[in-house]
């Protein structure tokens, strides 16, 4: 059975490198080896840092800093590498490893000690304690050969420097995701709409994904495949997690349609799992043999790590995808969103989130209501699905769009708050939130930015992991936040547009 969709980071890892050299004799290096196994330890014991650091023997010429380069590349569990100069490590020696890596980058400026110890400081203590020196040479070379990469400034006793370091394994975890990232789109997009389209050519060029499309009739197949001793078992478990209404129980006059949602449930990961699809799409224009719309099927899924995007839309599909990874073992949640309306009094405006029935749970901590209600579209049997509301907190409001010569992010940072008043003849999940800096500015800059209705609402991880996700898989990303205008957010979409003309060369 494929677990493609795991989102757990424990089978990852970061390769922690030191750069020095040959110049100090074997006592300095073995000072630095012990020094930074030192470094590397204390953040390995960091509750901030989720992915395992590895340390690696200590590097001291070009050729075994390419090789190191290679290895990291190769390895498919290696996420991503750190890099501290613990001496002056001469960067000509690093300009071939640098140039054939492929993997995240994340820049540590630090140092073994914390203070200067002033009575004891002598000519041999300088020589071995210069990151100041050996990380600003490291620092040039990089530049100079245009690698994307997060520097993190400090000693790792400083809770934020391993703070900065957690986020930046989860976007690196993130971007590695995406870039084995099979997704299964069952039919195509919704008719006539523009922003679900995109180059898929492009998408697997810039970001690995492979995006692919499967009958919709093959997953009715599954569907209606499903052994009657598995669906027993899963209505019971829907029974035991979550609060089902009276009229979906076992000998209720509307069994049959919990049953059948299970089925849908079924189908859906039997043909992932034989896919080995991490994420998938469905559009309510292209059901099919199939019954219902699937809807607490898809949001069943995503809470396991699926990415999913609704009406056949692919890219906010690997976004859920990569936010679901990027989160893992954080409170909090991912799921698809969309800006459906909003609440206009003066001085409190916001907007309500919802989805016609896909919204992932994972953004509550509440037990759902299992319900079935009419849907109005789509042409087939009443549907169920969960009704739940999220979970007050910050969160980040996330689109992918295509602009033709790019794949652009926009991100806005958001307040969820409680619903003002119960919404009783809304039988979907749904989100209420305050945008930043405001609703009038977040609004328009949003239009202005061309960015998707589609989203990932994610409340697990902030505005900084998509940063981090955006510079190490080198995509525009325009972020709203309390320090938004929108004559500075105009002047940076121009910016960007002669930077990405020039950038992407004739």
């Amino acid at each position: 059975m494929s677990n493609a969709h795991n989102t757990s980071l424990d089978h990852y890892e970061v390769w922690f490198l030191t750069g020095s050299q040959h110049l100090y004799g074997e006592d300095v290096l073995k000072q630095v080896a012990a020094q930074s196994q030192e470094i590397a330890q204390q953040l390995n014991e960091s509750s901030d840092v989720p992915v395992t650091i590895v340390w690696k023997p200590v590097l001291t010429d070009a050729e075994s800093i390419r090789r190191t380069a290679l290895e990291a590349n190769a390895a498919d569990h290696v996420v991503g590498v750190t890099a501290w100069m613990h001496t002056f490590s001469p960067a000509k020696m690093w300009i071939q490893g640098l140039d054939l890596l492929r993997k995240p980058l994340l820049h540590l400026h630090t140092q073994a000690n914390v203070e200067l110890p002033w009575e004891d400081i002598d000519f041999d203590f300088m020589n071995l304690n210069q990151a100041a020196h050996g990380d600003r040479e490291f620092g040039y070379i990089q530049s100079r050969l245009g690698i994307p990469r997060k520097t993190v400034v400090g000693h790792v006793s400083n809770p934020e420097v391993s703070r900065q370091v957690g986020v930046w394994q989860r976007a690196a975890a993130g971007w590695a995701a995406v870039r084995t990232l099979k997704l299964t789109r069952f039919g195509d997009n919704m008719r006539n709409v523009a922003v679900t389209e995109g180059d898929k050519t492009e998408a697997e060029l810039r970001f690995g994904v492979s995006v692919n499309t499967w009958s919709v009739n093959e997953l009715a197949d599954a569907v209606h495949g499903a052994e009657e001793s598995d669906v027993d078992a899963l209505v019971a478990e829907y029974e035991r997690l979550y609060d089902v209404a009276p009229e979906l129980r076992a000998g209720a006059h509307r069994h049959e349609s919990l049953r059948y949602s299970a089925r849908i449930e079924l189908g859906l990961r039997s043909v992932l799992e034989a896919n080995g699809s991490a994420a998938f799409t469905t559009s309510f224009e292209d059901l099919g043999a199939l019954r219902q719309l699937p809807g607490m099927a898809v949001q069943r899924l995503m809470a396991d790590g699926y990415g999913f995007g609704a009406e056949g839309d692919w890219k906010t599909a690997i976004l859920v995808r990569a936010a679901k990874v990027m989160g893992a073992g954080l409170p909090g949640g991912a799921s698809l969103m969309e800006d459906y309306t909003y609440h206009l009094a003066p001085g409190a405006e916001k907007i309500l989130g919802a989805h016609m029935l896909e919204v992932c749970p994972s953004l509550t901590a509440a037990k759902p209501r299992v319900e079935i209600h009419p849907l109005g579209i789509g042409g087939r049997e009443d549907p169920v699905r969960m009704v739940f509301d999220t979970d007050a907190g910050p969160g980040v409001v996330v689109a992918l769009s295509d602009m033709r010569d790019r794949f652009r992010l926009v991100a806005n940072a958001v307040d969820v708050v409680d619903l003002d008043e119960p919404l009783p003849n809304l039988p979907v999940a749904r989100a209420l939130w305050s945008p930043k800096p405001d609703f009038a500015t977040s609004a328009a800059a949003w239009l202005t930015a061309g960015a998707a209705h589609h989203t990932v609402l994610s409340t697990a991880v902030g505005m900084d992991v998509f940063e981090d996700f955006a510079e190490i898989s080198q995509t525009e990303l325009l972020t709203i936040d309390e320090g938004t205008t929108i004559k500075a957010f105009k002047k940076e979409l121009a910016w960007n547009a002669a930077y990405y003309k020039l950038a992407g060369g004739l």
